[in-house]
């Protein structure tokens, strides 16, 4: 029958519903098809977007030419602005400020026709600590307290261009969802004195029904109370806090993971289109022992409808546990 579980991390329900369940070929979604055409992404385009912020390259030739790796410029259109004063203010009971922050894109590959889980691991690893120096770049203005590493892979999982790239937004205040993870880590640790990802990472690795893929860095899970069909959580087994504090041999293993776990997904579910995102500290916190940074990756089977964004309630068709023996096998 169905099942409520609690999310231990914010407290938020999902419902497990077992009655609607399916095997991985049953999901549809629209098939991804290139649609060719003129790419600003593509080399030899370097000026049709902003001039490059950090490049990796093989050698050591100007800046905006043709032989780099991976490319990291500002978005053409922004989210958000950087120039400017954030201007905090009130209408009456409303608040608001001026839309400051930074809006970048990663451009993970030179090749238009590869994805980001085909690439090879060192090539993974560069895009990987791009973010880092990103990151490591913005925290030094004030006036930013979170920066947000994401990836819409396929139209449906809101990419507009088709060239494999992911994006990351800095913004002066902190995002609701990330609060309230903040929040319910900060009053496990009040409680237990753990860190509550710590707590999840052990029970997960002593229960074994939920693991997708661990090494002797890193654990894939298929989180208890997921929200969506075959969500997946990467998570350091090694407290950290902070993404982009991390020693860098990190990231090598990490891109191992990233890597695989992309590829099963593709294999099992017919090469779906996902979002994953990078959820870490506060950039201008100190390394903290209650929070514990990961990566979730969504694969796009389902949609959200009136239930759930009337009640805050998620609707779930696949036990994680079955979720990650597909996937583990996958």
């Amino acid at each position: 029958m169905p099942e409520l579980r609690k999310d231990p991390v914010v407290g938020r329900w999902v419902i497990i519903s077992t009655e609607r369940g399916k095997r991985p070929s049953d999901w549809a979604f629209e098939a991804r098809s290139r649609k060719g055409g003129f790419c600003p992404f593509c080399p030899g385009n370097e000026d049709k977007t902003p001039p490059e912020i950090l490049v990796v390259r093989d050698g050591a030739s100007q800046a905006d030419a043709s032989d780099w790796q991976v490319r990291v410029v500002p978005n053409k259109f922004p989210a958000l602005q950087i120039e400017g004063e954030l201007n905090r203010r009130g209408e009456g009971l409303y608040d608001l400020m001026n839309g400051i922050g930074a809006h970048e894109v990663i451009i993970e590959t030179p090749d238009h026709e590869k994805e980001l889980a085909d690439l090879d691991v060192l090539h993974i690893e560069s895009i990987l600590r791009a973010f880092r120096d990103r990151m490591v770049d913005l925290r030094n203005d004030l006036r930013f307290q979170y920066i947000l590493v994401f990836k819409n892979h396929g139209g449906t999982a809101g990419a507009s261009l088709e060239h494999s790239h992911s994006q990351l937004i800095a913004t002066p205040i902190l995002p609701k969802r990330v609060a309230e993870e903040l929040e319910g880590a900060n009053k496990h640790y009040q409680l237990k004195e753990r860190c509550i990802y710590c707590d999840i990472i052990h029970q997960e690795m002593d229960s074994k029904k939920r693991i997708i893929l661990e090494t002797d860095k890193y654990l894939a899970i298929a989180p208890f109370a997921s929200r969506f069909p075959y969500e997946t959580w990467i998570l350091p087994k090694e407290h950290a806090s902070h993404y982009e504090r991390m020693e860098d041999a990190h990231y090598n293993r990490f891109a191992e993971v990233l890597k695989d776990v992309l590829q099963r997904i593709q294999r099992t579910l017919d090469a779906p289109p996902y979002n994953f995102i990078i959820h870490s500290s506060p950039i201008q916190r100190s390394d903290v022992p209650e929070y514990h940074w990961h990566m979730e990756i969504i694969p796009k089977l389902s949609r959200i409808a009136g239930f759930e964004w009337g009640s805050g309630f998620y609707i779930n068709p696949v036990p994680p546990e079955d979720a990650a023996a597909h996937l583990a096998h996958g």
